[in-house]
């Protein structure tokens, strides 16, 4: 699979995931979301932000239940909730955020 982005080619993996995680912009995170009918707005980029700074700071992609907790630790309770991350990023919030974010697939996600 690939991504055209501003002309230029970017390789996917099997789950739409960048094989080179060199290649994330904005502009490429704005096409990933688009991929899975999502249009980015502050919220979704607070939430992608917060993922690329667990990402630095544990060298891991969090699955649901850490991010949950990641975000409510961050940005208090009215975020760091399952229902807020499912109306951001709808089915997988922590497979298509961490798509989005230009992170790898996290571990236990189908």
């Amino acid at each position: 699979m690939v991504l055209i982005v501003e002309g230029k080619t970017l390789e996917l993996d099997e789950h739409g995931f960048l094989i080179n995680r060199d290649n994330w912009s904005p502009a490429v995170a704005i096409s990933l979301a688009k991929n899975h009918n999502i249009e980015l707005s502050e919220a979704h980029w607070e939430i992608i932000h917060l993922l690329q700074k667990f990402r630095h700071d544990y060298q891991l992609s969090p699955a649901m239940r850490p991010l949950v907790n990641y975000i409510k630790s961050e940005l208090g309770a009215d975020k760091g909730n399952s229902m807020y991350l499912l109306k951001l990023f709808p089915g997988s919030p922590a497979k298509i955020a961490s798509l989005i974010a230009g992170i790898p697939k996290p571990d236990n996600c189908l």
